[in-house]
């Protein structure tokens, strides 16, 4: 048992959900492989971070080694230490906010609700419909969830940097 079968079922619903999304508005999605400017150097959960250390487990030596180096050079105002000419080098285990990204999010922002999306997409369409739209903060709420469960069989930090989950040895 790794511990991870809560997030995994999370990802897989979210993973529907995006792609349901992407689908649907195929058109005013621009988001493709080597649109990298929002890959960040991001802090993420430590069930993530697991996720991310299991992925890693599984490439072969010389990419696995390629992805710790990244992560041992990288900063904090740096791009993300998974990104590699342009690519995310663990794609298939990436943080649920790297899945999200540039989507339509419903947010809190300074007490309103807002909806936020990557500029470059949805353009040309006068709003978006509610059916396209990602509840952040009740995604964040199930994923800080998850956390805390996964927490209480491996204890440690609530939260680490992408390069801290990578570079830290089980």
């Amino acid at each position: 048992m790794t511990g991870l079968e809560n997030y995994l079922a999370l990802l897989a619903r979210v993973d529907e959900i995006c792609r349901r999304t992407s689908e649907t508005f195929s058109d005013h999605i621009t988001c493709h492989a080597g649109c990298d400017a929002c890959c960040r150097h991001l802090s993420i959960f430590a069930v993530e971070a697991a996720a991310l250390r299991k992925a890693l487990a599984e490439l072969p030596a010389d990419r696995a080694e390629l992805v710790r180096a990244k992560a041992r050079e990288a900063r904090e105002d740096s791009p993300c230490p998974l990104l590699h000419d342009g690519l995310c080098l663990l794609y298939q285990a990436r943080p649920i906010i790297c899945r999200t990204h540039g989507l339509p999010l419903l947010l809190l922002r300074e007490g309103e609700r807002a909806i936020d999306f990557c500029p470059e997409n949805f353009q040309g369409m006068p709003s978006i419909p509610g059916s396209a739209v990602i509840d952040l903060e009740r995604l964040n709420m199930m994923l800080a969830t998850i956390n805390a469960l996964y927490l209480q069989s491996f204890p440690g930090p609530e939260r680490l940097t992408i390069a801290e989950a990578l570079t830290l040895t089980d």
